[in-house]
């Protein structure tokens, strides 16, 4: 059973910081998946934020790059975002995923994600 239960999600003014966390279940260390936090604004697609595949490599959307951060700890089977120069259009919920089928940073393919957490979210309170 694929459980991840997010973390750390709050109000927080613009230029403010946040660190959210993703605990993933012991079956999920395997290190042999991709793990991503993903975003869904109000109205709009569920779209990544960041992903680390299963080799390592972390990517980022365009419009977070400089300010998130991605950190993966394989021996606390935990996945943090960390959060900073937070802006009001980072105002969404966010979700934190894993699958053994490769990730994209394209958000059409979001869809076919398979474990998803219950999300957390995140508002600008400026």
């Amino acid at each position: 059973q694929v459980q991840l239960l997010e973390s750390g999600g709050g109000s927080v003014q613009s230029g403010g910081s946040l660190r959210l966390s993703c605990a993933t279940s012991e079956y999920t260390g395997t290190n042999d998946e991709d793990l991503g936090w993903f975003s869904q604004r109000s109205g709009n697609w569920r779209e990544p934020v960041a992903i680390i595949d299963h080799k390592g490599i972390i990517r980022y959307a365009d419009f977070v790059k400089g300010r998130f951060t991605l950190s993966k700890d394989i021996a606390k089977n935990t996945l943090d975002l960390q959060m900073s120069s937070l802006k009001p259009e980072d105002t969404a919920m966010y979700y934190c995923a894993a699958d053994w089928e490769r990730m994209t940073m394209n958000p059409v393919r979001t869809p076919e994600i398979g474990y998803w957490g219950q999300g957390t979210q995140v508002t600008d309170s400026s």
